[in-house]
């Protein structure tokens, strides 16, 4: 199992800035300790204009392909939808599986997010069980609760003994991305 702390989840509601918290914790993380070997995603807006048309996924060194969209495409009437958008399941796995491989060098794991249109890959949350189990560090996102309601793999990882939840509001952005980064460079000097 897991030691206490070692997996630290941002929840907080849409567009209160889940994602930008987590690239700048990671940022400040690489800046202050270049040699960090730092492995995972994040997700990302893909707009039209002032029009937001999907999500896409970027590994930290940059790579990207798509998550879901609300074009359509010949194949993307099988796909599974969240909403409006239409998720690209294959195109997600291709992406962010091997990112989840859990290698002796890594320090640090990083996972934007582990949501609905993530977890209609069946290969997706057995991957995110393998990195808690690694006892690396993990920092992740995953959505408030709809309806009162997790999704049950979210609400596995906050059950988790190691879990730290930090609620994330307009108000404490800075103070909660501040605790964040200490708890991890605390972690991260003990391994």
């Amino acid at each position: 199992m897991a030691v206490p702390g070692k997996c630290l989840l941002v929840t907080g509601p849409p567009g209160v800035g889940k994602s930008t918290l987590i690239m700048r914790v990671f940022e400040t993380l690489k800046a202050s300790n270049p040699n960090l070997k730092i492995q995972g995603f994040y997700t990302s807006e893909v707009r039209q204009g002032s029009e937001r048309i999907g999500f896409q996924v970027v590994t930290l060194d940059g790579r990207t392909a798509p998550l879901a969209s609300t074009i359509s495409s010949p194949e993307s009437f099988r796909w599974p939808n969240v909403g409006k958008y239409k998720v690209n399941v294959a195109s997600f796995e291709s992406l962010a599986l091997p990112e989840l491989q859990v290698k002796e060098d890594i320090d640090l794991f990083i996972i934007d997010e582990v949501g609905k249109m993530e977890l209609y890959s069946s290969s997706f949350f057995p991957a995110v069980l393998k990195v808690l189990e690694s006892n690396i560090p993990l920092l992740a996102s995953v959505p408030i609760p709809k309806f009162g309601r997790d999704i049950p793999g979210v609400a596995r990882l906050k059950n988790h003994p190691g879990a730290t939840i930090f609620t994330l509001s307009p108000s404490n952005r800075d103070a909660v991305k501040e605790e964040i980064y200490l708890q991890l460079v605390d972690l991260l000097s003990k391994q």
